[in-house]
């Protein structure tokens, strides 16, 4: 079950060129994202707010999946960046739940180059919302 297949995408998952490569069912999710050059900042690496859309995009795929695709909405997100990632490179982010109770999801994330270094982390807390009627 990947992002691409679902009947719902949100835009910025097609501007950021998504691609899940790994789904761990109600555990964790791997999505990669090239870094295009339309994503720098003046000092050549990928602007940091676009780091954090990405692993929020990846939060929230994850919690899409792991509530059946009931709406869900970010309540808050906390960014740490390590490290620069620059053209070519691809940003690896991988999302993990560290719980999930009847009304918000816990996550952790952390964004990887190419060279498996560490490129930023993030934490979030998710609502999950009552369905559209």
């Amino acid at each position: 079950k990947t992002f691409e297949k679902v009947d719902k995408r949100p835009g910025c998952s097609f501007l950021l060129q998504q691609k899940t490569i790994e789904y761990i069912p109600e555990q964790s999710l791997t999505v990669i994202y090239p870094v295009k050059e339309e994503f720098l900042n003046l000092a050549g690496s990928m602007q940091g707010g676009l780091i954090c859309a990405a692993l929020d995009n990846t939060f929230g795929h994850l919690c899409y999946l792991v509530t059946d695709k009931v709406p869900i909405a970010t309540i808050d997100i906390s960014t740490t960046f390590h490290r620069p990632i620059f053209l070519g490179d691809t940003l690896k982010t991988v999302a993990r739940i560290q719980s999930k109770g009847k009304t918000t999801i816990h996550l952790i994330g952390e964004a990887f180059n190419n060279d498996n270094k560490l490129i930023a982390t993030a934490v979030t807390n998710y609502i999950i919302l009552p369905p559209s009627k």
